[in-house]
């Protein structure tokens, strides 16, 4: 049966670049689509009431009628609804693969990994879709499944420590409000590794403290597989939890694992947004360059952190761990890391902190050199800039269609003055902005707790008053350092943002 098919927006893939051989026919490939609005979602407007999820679904989910299109198109194309979510506007399906790539108009094949024995489904080129499905399919995530993301964490070399600190002494130096998270909910994305309950009780019991509830949940088929990867995902997994944990104990930690693709991320995300009840802060330590990323990947998850803001939900995110470049080698320029530079996330870059006694001594902005890793930072090619931050002095972004700044707030990152966790057994420090993230959500969670309020997009209230050259007064400033192409200086810098936590912070949200 012909099928007229119309190319989808966005949808083009780069060539991988090394030998690809034929996909067996008998594979069974699972996509998730991506599904219209079925009315605008309005902009965040500061100290809004948050909405459900089921009053997001009914206003700007996915319309009923066109979850019946999608479903009626590809079971007649002889595809299979894995599930249908109209909150999350998405649609799993899956096929046999010649079926499916027909069907989005594609070809898939089989990647060999150049230095590793693991082999990826991969594709280049646009999609498509059905013409009867034009404008009602956004995106269509998972055809092509190699790696999507990386850890932002950094396992520091213990001959380079030159100090480290647990949570609960960074709470202390940054002044967070004294509270512990009762009644919150804090959700953790991960794309890798695990978590083990001895690992936890025998952390939390060092510091003093009960071990807060951890609960796993399963998205896409992944698992929670710890004592695999101690200097890598293990690592990511067990700084957030530790990390986020510790500032807000008495807090729901939820981690949801999924598969490290794009479709992976995306559900992860809509998972955990979604969830009952839902979080009051999402921490994410996994990026990748702008530029690494399709258009309709980057579009469906900056929706979906648009649905997370509108359910009350804040949403922090690592910058990324080599400097302005963001691990560019071509010399082309500075990159800003994504998701952090979604304009509906808390982008967190890196300090290199000094403190003694509770009390700090210097901070300034985390750059090792060629050492070890400097904090993300920079203008975004692909995100205008945002309402809230176009009084902050943003530079001008080298791509017309950019300007968002990265990173918004900052925290102590660098290995070298890293975090005290414990991963696979082994107590070890960990740096790079991994660790900023899942501290602002504990922090958040604080705040949450202590004004009763859910911050929701808090860069409106940390953002208020603000203007180029001129620290603002919910933070700490952070004047000193570079990460590469951008110094740090007065008010909001592409280095630490607008600063570090502050005792004030918590009065910009009416605590």
């Amino acid at each position: 049966m012909n099928i007229e098919l119309v190319e989808l927006p966005g949808s083009v893939r780069s060539t991988w670049a090394g030998a690809l051989a034929d996909l067996s026919p008998e594979t069974t490939v699972v996509a998730t689509l991506v599904l219209r609005r079925r009315g605008a979602l309005p902009p965040y407007q500061p100290g809004q009431a948050p909405l459900t999820s089921s009053e997001l679904a009914e206003r700007y989910g996915a319309d009923p009628a066109d979850v019946a299109a999608v479903r009626a198109a590809v079971t007649e194309a002889g595809l299979t609804v894995l599930g249908e979510r109209p909150e999350s506007r998405t649609v799993r399906v899956s096929g046999p693969a010649p079926v499916i790539a027909a069907f989005f108009g594609t070809q898939l094949h089989a990647a060999h990994e150049s230095s590793g024995d693991r082999t990826w489904r991969v594709r280049d080129g646009a999609l498509s879709v059905p013409a009867a499905l034009r404008g009602v399919v956004t995106a269509v995530l998972g055809l092509d499944n190699r790696p999507q993301a990386a850890t932002r964490h950094i396992v520091a070399d213990p001959k380079a420590v030159a100090t480290s600190y647990t949570p609960l002494q960074l709470a202390t130096i940054y002044g967070m409000p004294q509270a512990d998270g009762t009644g919150q909910t804090i959700a953790i994305v991960e794309l890798g590794g695990g978590f083990g309950q001895s690992d936890l009780d025998t952390y939390f019991r060092g510091l003093g403290l009960a071990t807060p509830t951890v609960t796993a949940r399963e998205v896409d088929g992944a698992k929670n597989t710890p004592g695999r990867a101690p200097q890598g995902a293990d690592g990511e997994v067990l700084l957030d939890i530790e990390v986020a944990g510790a500032i807000a104990p008495k807090a729901s930690v939820v981690v949801y694992f999924a598969p490290n693709t794009d479709a992976g991320f995306l559900d992860a995300i809509t998972a955990a947004t979604h969830a009952s009840p839902a979080p009051v802060a999402m921490s994410i330590s996994w990026g990748q360059s702008e530029d690494q990323w399709t258009a309709q990947a980057r579009t469906a998850m900056d929706d979906a952190f648009a649905d997370a803001v509108a359910l009350g939900i804040t949403v922090t995110v690592a910058a990324g761990d080599n400097g302005s470049a963001d691990n560019d080698t071509s010399g082309s320029g500075t990159h800003v890391d994504f998701p952090a530079s979604s304009p509906h996330v808390l982008g967190c870059g890196g300090t290199s902190l000094h403190a003694s006694g509770g009390r700090v001594q210097s901070e300034t902005v985390w750059n090792d050199g060629g050492s070890g890793g400097a904090t993300g930072g920079g203008v975004s090619d692909v995100f205008a800039l945002p309402a809230w931050q176009s009084a902050a002095g943003v530079p001008q972004p080298t791509s017309a269609t950019g300007g968002r700044g990265v990173p918004d707030v900052a925290g102590d990152a660098d290995p070298q003055t890293g975090y005290q966790v414990y991963v696979d057994g082994s107590a070890t420090v960990i740096g790079g902005t991994s660790a900023v993230a899942p501290l602002w959500a504990g922090l958040i969670a604080r705040i949450a707790q202590v004004t009763g309020k859910r911050p929701g997009l808090a860069q409106t209230a940390l953002y208020a008053g603000v203007a180029p050259g001129k620290p603002v007064t919910a933070l700490r400033d952070i004047t000193s350092g570079s990460n590469g192409a951008f110094s740090a200086g007065p008010g909001w810098d592409a280095c630490t943002g607008l600063g570090v936590p502050d005792p004030s912070t918590v009065t910009a949200f009416g605590g």
